[in-house]
C-alpha cells in the first residue's frame, strides 16, 4: 500500500436501524439511507459503513439519530454534529490505512476550515470501494484541493460532500468547485439546512447556492433511501436525499 500524503428519529421503519434493507454482495451495488444532517448508512459489499452519527447540537439541533448499527463508523471528526459516538461498530475519526470488514479505508487530513486549521483544526476526508464503487467523503471540510489532492481522491463514483457554508463547510459555489474538479459520477449533498429556519448558533444555509452553480446536472430527489448499482455512467447526477 503505496503511502499517501494528508489532503484534505427513526424516519425510514427497520431500515433506520440497518438492519431490514437487502445488502448487496461484493460489487453488486449498495443501498444508502439518509439519516439528516450528514449521516448516512451505506450497506452493500457485505459490510455496512455509517457515516457522520451526530448528537442533537450545533446544525442538528432538533434531530433525533437512531439507533444504527454498522460494521464501521466513518466521522469527520470529534464535533458532536458529526462524530458522536453512538450505535455499533468501530469508530474512525483520526487518518490512516484500515482493514476493516473486508473493505481498504483511507483517511486524509484536511483543515476543517479556511484557514489551514488554524481555527477549527483538521477533519478528515474518507476514501474507499464498497459494493464496485469508490467513494469519497468530504463532509467536514472547508479546504480547497490541491493538484496533488485530486489525483489523490481520483474520480470518485460517489462523492458525498457538505454544501451548506459557515465556518467549517464548503459554501454551495465551493462545493460546486469540487464538483467540477473531481467529476464524480454522483453528488450525495450533505450538512446544509432542510428546513426554512437555522437552529440557534447553525451557521449553514439550504441547498440553493450549490444548486444554482451547478445549473444544468441532472438533480434527483430519491427520498430517504438510494440505491446505486455499477456501472453508473459517465455523467454526473446529483442525489439530493432528506
Amino acid at each position: 500500500m503505496p503511502m499517501f500524503r494528508p489532503v484534505l428519529g427513526a424516519l425510514f421503519g427497520a431500515a433506520a436501524l440497518g438492519l431490514a434493507l437487502p445488502v448487496a454482495g461484493a460489487g453488486g451495488g449498495v443501498t444508502i439511507t439518509s439519516h439528516g444532517h450528514s449521516a448516512l448508512l451505506i450497506q452493500g459489499g457485505g459490510s455496512s459503513v455509517l457515516l457522520n452519527p451526530y448528537q442533537s447540537v450545533g446544525c442538528a439541533a432538533g434531530l433525533t439519530m437512531p439507533a444504527v448499527s454498522a460494521n464501521v463508523v466513518l466521522a469527520s471528526s470529534l464535533l458532536r454534529d458529526e462524530g458522536a459516538k453512538v450505535g455499533g461498530g468501530r469508530f474512525l475519526a483520526t487518518p490512516g490505512s484500515y482493514k476493516l470488514a473486508g473493505i481498504r479505508f483511507e483517511g486524509f487530513a484536511a483543515p476543517h476550515d479556511r484557514v489551514g486549521g488554524r481555527r477549527f483544526g483538521n477533519g478528515v476526508i474518507w476514501r474507499w470501494r464498497q459494493g464496485g464503487l469508490e467513494f469519497a467523503h468530504l463532509g467536514g471540510t472547508a479546504a480547497t484541493l490541491k493538484p496533488e489532492d485530486k489525483v489523490l481522491l481520483g474520480r470518485p463514483d460517489v462523492l458525498i460532500i457538505g454544501i451548506g457554508g459557515g465556518a467549517k463547510v464548503y459554501s454551495g459555489s465551493e462545493a460546486a468547485a469540487v464538483v467540477r474538479e473531481l467529476n464524480p459520477r454522483r453528488v450525495i449533498p450533505v450538512q446544509y439546512l432542510r428546513s426554512s429556519k437555522a437552529p440557534l448558533n447553525c451557521d449553514q444555509g439550504d441547498s440553493k447556492a450549490f444548486l444554482e452553480a451547478l445549473k444544468g446536472l441532472a438533480v434527483n430527489k430519491p427520498g430517504g433511501v438510494l440505491t446505486l448499482t455499477p456501472p453508473l455512467g459517465d455523467t454526473t447526477k446529483i442525489e439530493l436525499m432528506p
